[in-house]
């Protein structure tokens, strides 16, 4: 059984960083573990991951030591109970709708008296049976860590409400679903953000939850700290990996090197 690295790290006040991996290989997981990021967004919404290649990619994780925090999606309960025992510490639930719908969140992911997670100790999250059940069942209601994305108007008018329910840990706007169902696609300049952020930081304040957010680079992340948040989500493995060859594109292109890419990049190589 594996303590939370972001729950220790926000309850000494640490802001704690996260960055997203989407490619199916463990190599990148253990690699990004074994750097010591506190958490590794595990994104199961919009990525075709199965449940079978999460338990692969969870299990290279945990040769270092950050968290895997997954995210099923929208009212999949059931996955969500079998992403907790192959052994994610956190869960990020999207498009949360209310307050019902968070506590139906905590119902599935936590054990009775809590919830009315389903118990089955073979597998990674309970050692494989080699975890004393009460010791097991105390430490996964413990340490699960459950955030709940706001990710339209709906949503964020009742933020304290869904911040407040007991067993959620950390809010989080999902700017990118708010800005498409709020009618502004991808700006994420917009001025309605700002007052976003200040409801939800106060929603998170005054009901002693975490705010958690996603952040494009660290000049980002300073302002959010100025807001109040510690948890961070920065950056993925396909932008990685796309800006690394952009560049070495750039580096070669003076010396009569060229390309011919299928799609326009952002420095037009």
């Amino acid at each position: 059984m594996r303590p939370s690295k972001i729950r220790a790290k926000l309850a000494r006040d640490e802001p704690a960083l996260c960055t997203t991996l989407h490619l199916n290989d463990p190599s990148v997981f253990e690699l990004t573990s074994l750097m010591g990021f506190d958490g590794i967004w595990l994104d199961l919404e919009h990525h075709a991951h199965s449940v079978e290649m999460a338990g692969q990619l969870m299990r290279a994780a945990r040769v270092g030591s950050a968290d895997v925090v997954a995210r099923p999606a929208k009212g999949e309960f059931m996955r969500m109970g079998r992403l907790l025992e192959a052994g994610a510490q956190a869960i990020m639930y999207p498009r949360c709708d209310g307050p019902e719908e968070a506590a139906e969140v905590v119902r599935w992911a936590k054990f009775a008296p809590l919830g009315q997670r389903g118990l089955d100790c073979g597998n990674p999250d309970a050692l494989y049976s080699a975890a004393p059940l009460a010791e097991y069942l105390a430490h996964a209601n413990r340490e699960t860590f459950i955030i709940i994305q706001l990710e339209h108007d709906r949503a964020v008018n009742q933020a304290e409400a869904i911040a407040v329910t007991p067993g959620i840990d950390a809010i989080m706007l999902g700017p990118g679903d708010y800005s498409l169902l709020e009618g502004f696609p991808g700006q994420m300049d917009h001025p309605r953000f700002e007052a976003v952020l200040q409801k939800m930081a106060a929603a998170a304040k005054n009901a002693g939850k975490h705010l958690a957010l996603p952040v494009a680079n660290a000049e980002h992340a300073k302002s959010s700290l100025e807001l109040g948040a510690r948890l961070f989500f920065c950056g993925a493995d396909i932008s990685f990996v796309k800006n690394g060859l952009e560049r070495l594109q750039q580096q070669f292109s003076p010396l009569g090197f060229t390309f011919d890419p299928r799609f326009a990049t952002k420095s037009g190589s």
